[in-house]
């Protein structure tokens, strides 16, 4: 039900080869809302997508991870996906030998017919593709209507898209929109929805053709800005991300973690529904 926190983050840290990555992260999400997150390369996006996925190289060393109400911290990958928690990364691997058709059919959380896979595949553009290998030869606009095929197929309740626009052409893009939009049920006012997701985006293109309710900026594996998307997008383009540092030092409220508390902006009027 639309309203209700889907994903709760409470004071997570995360260490990868020993190094502390991020430092307590809050974040919650409810149903049927989308959310965006800035930062610098390097910042700890892209580790925080893996560490709600559970990937075992992310360690979770203070805080939880609430998904539906029940603490999934300590649950694996692949207890999480059964869950309804799903990814698309960045720069997905080629897989020889394991063809696009078959790894579809592995998506649907329910059997699903071959005729369910060809309409995906069809929305996505990727017909053709279904008899080749895993991303092997595809261009990046192909691999990335790739992983948001497979996701359409597993329906998450709560999709991770690390940057869907990288390394797409403008063409690619509309259509990765388009899938976007569809699998986070965007045709339907937010009260209404059962989905929801977590953006990681550089540029905050992606915002010409997803809406967003809130976004962040991470920078260093903190949170240091939360607010309008557009608003911070704008900001950054601007300005740089040091402008939202330097915001952040300019609010003066309690912190338990670092005597400062990140500044927030209203909500978009297009996602307020």
């Amino acid at each position: 039900m639309a309203g209700d926190n889907l994903l709760e983050i409470r004071q997570l840290t995360v260490k990868v080869d020993g190094k502390e990555i991020l430092h307590s992260i809050d974040l919650s999400i409810k149903t049927g809302e989308t959310h965006v997150m800035f930062g610098p390369n390097g910042g700890g996006k892209t580790t925080l997508l893996m560490a709600i996925m559970g990937f075992p190289h992310y360690r979770v060393t203070r805080g939880s991870i609430i998904f539906g109400g029940r603490d999934i911290t300590k649950l694996t990958l692949d207890e999480r996906a059964r869950l309804g928690i799903g990814i698309s990364f960045q720069r997905p691997p080629v897989v020889r030998g394991v063809k696009t058709r078959d790894m579809v059919t592995a998506c649907f959380r329910e059997g699903q017919g071959e005729e369910a896979v060809s309409q995906l595949a069809d929305k996505a553009n990727l017909t053709d593709f279904l008899d080749r290998d895993i991303n092997y030869g595809f261009s990046g606009g192909e691999i990335k209507r790739s992983e948001l095929l497979q996701l359409l197929a597993q329906s998450p309740d709560l999709a991770l898209l690390d940057e869907p626009e990288s390394g797409v052409d403008l063409e690619n893009i509309v259509l990765i929109g388009q899938l976007i939009n569809e699998l986070l049920e965007k045709i339907h006012p937010i009260r209404r929805r059962t989905r929801s997701g977590l953006i990681i985006s550089h540029t905050g293109h992606i915002l010409d053709y997803v809406n967003a309710r809130t976004g962040y900026v991470m920078c260093d594996g903190r949170i240091i800005c939360e607010g309008d998307p557009h608003e911070i997008l704008e900001t950054v383009k601007q300005k740089g991300y040091q402008e939202c540092v330097t915001c952040l030092r300019r609010v003066n409220y309690p912190n338990t973690e670092t005597g400062l508390k990140r500044p927030r902006t209203n909500r978009p009027p297009s996602e307020r529904i």
